[in-house]
């Protein structure tokens, strides 16, 4: 990596670290410092499953995406790419249980609903890329995808701010709903315009054209 990409990768990894962390104390009989949600009190197991997928979805994602790492071993590759995309189901599924009951009402979960659709339809058509061996559009569409798990990342970097700065709640929190991911997607679009995309990308046999194998 050169100097300036490998400073982005280790202030992701940080953050990564951080929030999945957060996320991770939702597993624990007694939750340090919890969000004082609705969704905590009342449905405390989806909101602990959703938190346990996002963040095994963001500790998978890094990696993957240094050349390095990922080419000197596919079969970990795939495994990973197995368990990114098994907690990205997992999380998404248990946003369905949260997501229409999020705080300010119907604004808000329109956001968390949108975004969870937009996550489930990149990993996916990740996923179905690498089944036919198009390793190319697969890269494209892992990158969409973990843009979209890092709304985690951006949805904690805002919300500090509702306090910070006085900002009323029910008009700040529905606002945050969307802006934690739109962003973030529509800067993976401008990244995956600009930053040149390999020409090829070579699977070893046992990967390429395999309905057997995941990435």
């Amino acid at each position: 990596m050169r100097l300036l990409p490998k400073l982005l990768w280790l202030l992701l990894g940080l953050f990564v670290l951080i929030n999945a962390l957060g996320a991770l104390r939702y597993l624990l009989p007694h939750v340090p410092f919890p969000a004082e949600l609705d969704n905590f009190r009342q449905r405390r197991t989806a909101l602990s499953l959703h938190a346990f997928g996002g963040a095994i979805a963001l500790l998978a994602g890094p990696l993957q995406f240094v050349p390095r790492f990922r080419e000197s071993s596919w079969n970990r590759h795939r495994l990973l790419g197995w368990i990114y995309g098994g907690a990205v189901l997992l999380g998404w599924c248990a946003s369905l249980g949260i997501a229409p009951h999020s705080e300010t009402g119907w604004i808000a979960s329109g956001g968390f609903l949108a975004l969870g659709a937009a996550w489930m339809v990149a990993t996916g058509l990740a996923v179905r890329f690498i089944l036919r061996g198009d390793a190319i559009r697969h890269r494209r569409w892992m990158i969409r995808s973990y843009a979209l798990t890092a709304a985690a990342i951006t949805l904690r970097i805002y919300l500090p701010l509702i306090f910070a700065f006085h900002w009323p709640f029910l008009i700040a929190y529905p606002a945050i709903a969307w802006l934690c991911w739109i962003p973030n997607a529509l800067a993976a679009e401008v990244y995956l315009r600009f930053v040149p995309t390999p020409a090829r990308i070579t699977l070893p046999a046992t990967l390429a054209g395999s309905s057997s194998q995941l990435p």
